[in-house]
């Protein structure tokens, strides 16, 4: 059996998170190695390119999250076979990857400038994160309202799950917390229903308390 150990931040989002959702989904065994924040310096030092996830396949060190997603998404069932709709999927997972690079580039500000930053991106009208979430919703419905590829639950689901609620936590200064219901409600109420599924709420119900 391969032996496979994820490691990333002790936290329920990020772009780690995906990966452990569809491993857990797809039953597939693997090490979930979690690390304190405080640890980044020392777990950084141990990667081929200072970050994090890395997952470890029978000891060989594998980076690039979305390659990850993917390859843990084949594992378990969530990648589609066909090739249009594998398309379909890397569409959304690469706009939601492209979303959090845009957001991404705001950790380190401080003061006025993180706030000038985070308003800009959040902007109902001009802003990249409300543009990104409108593109999201009309994918959806352009492909039936009930998943975004494969008329099935696949990691691109899994993918814009963990991103939407990391914009919805709270834990992000000066982006408003009914952005995504402003923006796209209907993508929201799909995400309701996906969080849902038994095994998606059972996994999350594991790190609750």
């Amino acid at each position: 059996m391969t032996q496979l150990t994820l490691t990333y931040f002790d936290m329920p989002g990020g772009r780690g998170e995906p990966i452990r959702l569809a491993l857990h989904l797809g039953g597939i065994a693997f090490e979930d190695k979690r690390f304190a924040y405080a640890d980044f310096a020392q777990v950084r030092a141990t990667t081929p390119l200072g970050q994090v996830p890395t997952l470890e396949v029978d000891g060989v060190q594998v980076t690039q999250s979305d390659a990850l997603l993917r390859y843990a998404g084949k594992l378990a069932g969530l990648y589609p076979t066909d090739p249009f709709q594998a398309l379909l999927c890397d569409e959304v997972l690469q706009g939601a990857e492209d979303a959090n690079i845009k957001l991404s580039a705001t950790f380190g500000l401080q003061g006025d400038a993180l706030k000038q930053a985070r308003e800009a991106l959040a902007h109902p009208e001009t802003g990249a994160l409300p543009k990104y979430l409108r593109w999201l919703q009309s994918l959806l419905l352009a492909h039936g309202g009930q998943f975004f590829a494969d008329n099935r639950l696949t990691i691109a689901d899994l993918k814009v799950l963990v991103w939407v609620n990391g914009l919805r936590s709270g834990r992000l200064d000066h982006i408003p917390l009914d952005m995504v219901n402003t923006a796209a409600p209907e993508l929201l109420a799909y995400l309701n229903r996906i969080a849902a599924t038994p095994a998606i709420a059972a996994w999350y119900a594991r790190f609750k308390g």
